[in-house]
């Protein structure tokens, strides 16, 4: 009997499993029809338009189709040069088209939308009198981003563990603008609070304007303090001939404080609080592949910070510009077609901190710890703590006024793993130093202007006497989307006196990296 009950059982099933078979294939062959029919009709649609690409059309309507969110105001300024009623002359077919496209695009860049636009065109009724047979409707469909978007996490590298908040409020009045906030709190940055406000100027993606402000507390642990900033920031974006540009003015009031038991005389010299007002101006130009991973490209960025001089007042003042340039270039592997993943890459970062007097007067002011430049670590030349490479105090790095860096990196994808994904091997050579302005005293008060110049001049002369601190090494590189990680072994090769190198296994996280 058991034995006659699992024979039924074992015929249901079959036919069950026939019947699903059936539907599969039922299914697949009406999606196959239906992909048949669409790409028809595209290529109908393709050919239709190429035969009457020269022929005169005009547009009539533009509409946004799905736009609930977003202010009619903010599209008209998008969409309404388009109207052949706002132009001098009618289009042709590929012009209205194309011009279209251009329109969706800038729709696009403002990032409040979750896809790519759609277009599509149809005839007005040709019963309405206001019509022509050379009209045309343009609708735009589109689907809006969520509002608000929140986000919790935690962050490593850079000897660094951190957890984080960030909340972002998308096209809040309809216009593209965003409002976001973060809060973190990690092992070195003990605190940060972080408030922005941007929205696009004149219904521009290119042009941009930013408003902020920040409060931190973060451990120095390389120059034995904490430093606690306040304040804020507007910036100006644009996109122009030459890259990306930006100008901007912040203002920080800055605390060094927290004192290690052996903290240097330095440190402890520029303990307190300062103020500094500044202006900055940057040009960037990215013509890499893919910045965080790059296989072929360019990138150079040049920025100038100017603080305290003249009106903008505040405690300290000077002149500060750093240069950065990124070479990649595809290496191709005889017997592999296409991208080969091997690439070669090059990089350059230099620096010059100019002492200028507060306000209007005529006696500069020396550089002080917040301000200096720091180099050494796993973002910049690696087999190097952080801060590892310049002057020191004792045990203190206490940062310097010029240096340069560069590194070449050869890259390699893993064996079994190919090109396309983005894991790679690298062998690497880097260097760099880092100095302080030569001075003809050791008091901060014996600067004069015509001692800064020619402080100035003699250290740039003296970057070039000697060979620069140097490591090379292998290892592991991940390019994630948000960041690029690193795990290296370094070995270094030249270290100066009092410079603090590390040798071994070193963990780096950054989205620039040297």
């Amino acid at each position: 009997m058991a034995g006659q009950i699992d024979s039924e059982d074992g015929i249901f099933e079959k036919l069950r499993r026939r019947d699903n078979q059936a539907q599969e294939e039922k299914t697949r062959l009406v999606n196959e029809r239906e992909r048949a029919l669409y790409e028809k009709q595209q290529r109908r649609l393709s050919e239709l338009i190429e035969a009457n690409t020269t022929l005169p059309c005009t547009i009539s309507s533009i509409r946004i189709l799905g736009a609930r969110n977003t202010r009619q105001g903010f599209l008209k300024r998008i969409v309404d040069p388009l109207l052949s009623a706002n132009r001098d002359r009618p289009y042709t077919l590929s012009e209205a088209l194309r011009e279209t496209q251009y329109a969706v695009d800038k729709l696009h860049r403002h990032d409040i939308f979750s896809e790519r636009p759609s277009i599509s065109i149809d005839r007005p009724d040709q019963t309405d009198p206001s019509s022509t047979p050379t009209d045309i409707d343009v609708y735009i469909s589109v689907r809006e981003k969520s509002r608000l978007t929140f986000k919790t996490g935690t962050e490593a590298g850079n000897t660094e563990g951190s957890a984080f908040t960030n909340l972002t409020l998308r096209n809040i009045f309809g216009g593209a603008e965003s409002l976001d906030l973060n809060a973190s709190l990690g092992t070195r940055t003990r605190s940060a609070y972080q408030a922005s406000f941007e929205a696009p100027i004149l219904a521009n993606p290119d042009f941009r304007g930013e408003a902020g402000g920040l409060a931190s507390s973060t451990q120095k642990v390389w120059a034995s303090h904490e430093e606690i900033l306040k304040g804020g920031w507007a910036k100006l974006r644009w996109l122009g001939r030459g890259g990306k540009y930006e100008l901007g003015y912040t203002g920080l009031w800055r605390q060094v404080t927290g004192m290690a038991e052996k903290a240097s005389p330095t440190v402890r010299g520029d303990a307190g609080d300062s103020v500094k007002s500044s202006i900055t101006c940057s040009l960037t130009n990215d013509q890499r592949d893919y910045p965080l991973l790059p296989h072929s490209g360019y990138f150079t960025k040049s920025t100038l910070e100017l603080a305290g001089w003249g009106p903008l007042q505040g405690d300290v003042a000077f002149a500060k510009t750093e240069f950065e340039a990124q070479g990649a270039i595809p290496i191709p592997i005889p017997g592999i077609e296409g991208n080969s993943g091997v690439a070669f890459t090059t990089g350059f970062r230099t620096g010059l901190m100019y002492p200028l007097p507060i306000g209007f007067g005529s006696k500069p002011e020396a550089s002080r710890i917040n301000d200096r430049f720091q180099l050494g670590g796993p973002t910049d030349v690696r087999g190097f703590r952080l801060g590892g490479l310049g002057p020191r105090d004792g045990n203190d790095a206490v940062g310097g006024d010029l240096y340069a860096a560069g590194s070449a990196n050869l890259f390699v994808p893993l064996p079994r793993v190919g090109p396309e994904k983005p894991f790679r091997i690298q062998a690497f050579i880097n260097g760099g130093r880092l100095l302080a302005l030569k001075r003809a005293g050791s008091e901060k008060d014996d600067l004069e202007a015509a001692s800064v110049r020619q402080s100035v001049s003699s250290t740039i002369a003296a970057l070039g006497n000697g060979l620069p601190s140097m490591a090379a090494g292998v290892g592991l590189v991940y390019g994630h989307p948000a960041a690029r990680f690193e795990l290296n072994f370094s070995l270094p090769l030249v270290i100066r006196r009092g410079e603090d190198a590390r040798k071994g296994l070193q963990f780096g996280l950054g989205i620039s990296m040297l």
